[in-house]
């Protein structure tokens, strides 16, 4: 159960939210739990929305992109993005289940998308902290500095949202997943 309440409606969000809610709700064609729960804070919401929204434009195709907050959902214990991606990683960005458990593993069958995993999980296990060598195997891998900052700023972006729901023990609202079947 969520240790916040969570607006039922789009309606019952505060006002200042709405227009972001309904911006995603145009955009993916719904509203889960966890844009409902951020929209208690309109700055939190609108800070969240904006750097997806920004991210969203980058380099990285979004199937990297998926794989990535699989990975990064996987390493923090995030049970609601695991559910989240999961679904939309097989439905949206239609990744193979064994793909969506190898991002889980903190890898891919594909040799860039598995030098941008292994490289985000290990930006997110050692807090920012790599090495120069890490980053220079991600550039002999294909990766310029531009698509570097966004796999980092992906990484901060999942953590983010994976620490609001787990603070917050958000509702899940898409078919669970077992955490240690990666």
């Amino acid at each position: 159960m969520a240790r916040i309440p969570i607006p039922a409606t789009l309606d019952a969000a505060p006002e200042a939210s709405k227009p972001t809610l309904e911006a995603i709700k145009k955009q993916i064609g719904a509203l889960p739990n966890v844009f409902r729960m951020l929209s208690a804070s309109p700055a939190v919401l609108e800070a969240y929305a904006a750097l997806n929204g920004a991210l969203g434009k980058g380099k990285l195709d979004k199937k990297i992109r998926e794989r990535i907050a699989l990975a990064i959902a996987q390493k923090n214990g995030c049970e609601y993005c695991l559910a989240a991606h999961t679904y939309t990683g097989a439905h949206v960005t239609k990744l193979s289940l064994e793909e969506i458990a190898a991002a889980r593993r903190g890898g891919s069958s594909e040799a860039r998308a598995d030098a941008a995993v292994k490289f985000a999980v290990r930006v997110a296990e050692a807090r920012g902290g790599v090495s120069e060598q890490e980053v220079d195997a991600l550039k002999a891998a294909g990766f310029d500095d531009g698509e570097i900052l966004e796999i980092v700023a992906h990484v901060a972006a999942n953590t983010f949202t994976n620490y609001m729901n787990e603070v917050f023990k958000t509702d899940v609202d898409f078919p669970k997943v077992d955490r240690e079947a990666a």
